[in-house]
């Protein structure tokens, strides 16, 4: 089954999809709007404003954006590239709790009523982002109170997928969650390349993904390529069957 079949009839790699007219709004934001969910369903009218009162900011490749513990001064909306967010545990070691694709919020929104980032942010390539202080994004979400509503939506979703996880975490094999892992992955930072899509991740960073080790997560991968379900690159993955890291993800 070609790889596009596969990805359209799976549920859990369907992509994101906002069905705001956006024709009104500047090429270079469009593909991000259509993908936001922080942007959903607010009338083209009003995009124009919430868009303009921000301000496009680069990061540069393995930049830190924020720190765990720093206070929050701006909500950031990612329109090119790819970031991770991280926390750092007592012995120094690193966890990526998710990662940040074009069209989502950098950074969890959860933080800003406490004042502070719960956790960290690194731009993994070159990227860039909208980004509205904190004063200005507060001043729309009161005018706009679907913008307030995306928010709180957002914040109820990394909350859901956080809980996910630590499920898997206590109840999955390795490789059912790097099955399940490296499927969340491909609508949110997977690049086609013909007929297959790559996942530009290092295996240490996706042992920091599921709460594994390097070596386990290499082995695994190295299965996985005899089967043909993937290809390994230096620093990426290529997914060549989809549904059969599914299947692997829902085995008793």
């Amino acid at each position: 089954m070609p790889l596009t079949n596969a990805v359209s009839q799976t549920p859990n790699l369907a992509l994101r999809q906002n069905t705001l007219e956006v024709k009104s709004v500047p090429s270079r934001w469009r593909q991000c709007v259509e993908l936001s969910q922080l942007l959903a369903g607010i009338p083209a009218h009003h995009l124009a404003e919430i868009l303009s009162a921000g301000r496009t900011t680069n990061f540069n490749r393995r930049q830190t954006i924020f720190y765990a513990g720093e206070k929050v001064q701006r909500v950031m909306l990612l329109t090119e590239g790819s970031v991770k967010i991280t926390q750092i545990d007592e012995f120094g070691s690193t966890v990526i709790l998710r990662l940040v694709g074009p069209g989502e919020v950098v950074g969890d929104l959860g933080g800003v009523r406490q004042g502070t980032h719960l956790s960290g942010a690194e731009a993994r390539i070159s990227c860039k982002a909208l980004v509205w202080d904190m004063a200005t994004f507060e001043a729309l979400s009161e005018r706009f109170p679907t913008l307030q509503r995306n928010t709180m939506r957002i914040m109820a979703k990394s909350l859901h997928e956080l809980e996910t996880r630590f499920c898997e975490i206590a109840t999955k094999r390795v490789a059912q969650r790097l099955a399940l892992e490296l499927a969340r992955l491909l609508p949110r930072v997977g690049r086609k390349v013909g007929d297959v899509i790559e996942i530009n991740l290092s295996r240490e960073e996706l042992a920091q993904m599921t709460a594994t080790t390097l070596f386990t997560v290499s082995r695994q991968l190295s299965v996985w390529e005899e089967q043909g379900i993937v290809s390994l690159r230096r620093l990426g993955v290529v997914i060549r069957n989809p549904l059969s890291l599914m299947n692997i993800s829902e085995l008793k």
